[in-house]
């Protein structure tokens, strides 16, 4: 008999504030599909730093003849046998290497005209003009101060470039969006918990002479707070629905279908259904611990009991 009570408030609660409760339907959808996707984009980041940084190299540039008449680092001339063997003994003793790969004069000659043939200096360069080098694929790409610090100015090398930095400027500007993301997300949680706490008011204002009664009766506390708790979890609840769906829909079309990024954007490895599904539980739990403990603690201050 009680939890049918409860129940039937439930229902008329919603129904008397139907405005209000939609509204926090929309709030906390939109609050909570944008927790998800931030979730979501680092978890994305995350993915592409393991893709992306566990296919960079260290190169090591060694210094050319033309590089000697005009590069100071290479001022004591182009790079001898003795230099190359040097460097190739040191880095095999390094243990932070993982794999190191020669690229002679000719193969540099080679894969520039494969990337830049249509390019007019293209044509006026020559094997010669085009450096030999050392690519390095280290075990933990964080350490490439390690690399750096050991051949960087050293004679025959004109200079260590580590590709890893041009990525760190493309995720700390993903990073940046993801934040923006958060910040506006916390807006909207706010937004969201002022109206569930204006709902629960204005229900237990309504409301006032039933639980009043209830009171002289001898109804416990929990009895007569429950439903008040329930509506704004209720409430919450299908807006939590709401935002999964959002991000499914968001992944389905997004990557899989319509802008089809999977297909057009190859060079990306894309989070998978795994991620999304992962975090449904969790915005689903929110959604209904959240408006129902906001509840609890506007009731506790409004509706005396």
């Amino acid at each position: 008999m009680r939890a049918q009570f409860v129940v039937s408030e439930i229902g008329v609660g919603l129904r008397r504030n139907l405005t209000m409760t939609f509204a926090v339907i929309v709030s906390v959808a939109l609050s909570l599909a944008l927790f998800g996707g931030s979730l979501l984009m680092s978890d994305q980041v995350n993915t592409m730093k393991g893709y992306w940084y566990d296919k960079v190299n260290v190169s090591v540039f060694l210094c050319n003849k033309s590089d000697a008449e005009s590069d100071p680092n290479c001022a004591k001339g182009a790079v001898t046998a003795d230099q190359k063997k040097q460097i190739m003994s040191d880095l095999d003793e390094m243990t932070v290497v993982d794999k190191v790969t020669y690229e002679s004069q000719d193969d540099a000659y080679k894969h520039y005209k494969e990337q830049f043939g249509d390019s007019p200096l293209a044509s006026s360069l020559t094997p010669d003009q085009m450096q030999e080098s050392y690519r390095i694929k280290l075990k933990d790409p964080e350490k490439y101060q390690v690399i750096a610090t050991a051949f960087d100015g050293r004679d025959g090398v004109q200079s260590v470039q580590d590709q890893k930095g041009i990525l760190d400027n493309l995720f700390g500007l993903l990073n940046g969006m993801n934040w923006a993301a958060r910040a506006v997300m916390a807006l909207m949680l706010v937004v969201a918990l002022m109206l569930i706490v204006n709902t629960v008011r204005v229900s237990a204002f309504s409301r006032r002479r039933e639980t009043g009664i209830m009171r002289l009766v001898g109804a416990s506390g929990f009895y007569i707070q429950a439903p008040f708790i329930m509506e704004a979890a209720v409430a919450g609840l299908i807006g939590g629905g709401v935002a999964c769906g959002f991000l499914v829909i968001a992944r389905y079309f997004i990557i899989d279908h319509g802008l089809a990024l999977s297909e057009k954007l190859n060079l990306i490895n894309f989070i998978g259904w795994d991620a999304v599904l992962t975090k449904l539980p969790l915005i689903l739990a929110t959604s209904l611990l959240m408006p129902a403990l906001a509840a609890f603690f506007a009731l506790r201050k409004y509706l005396k009991v």
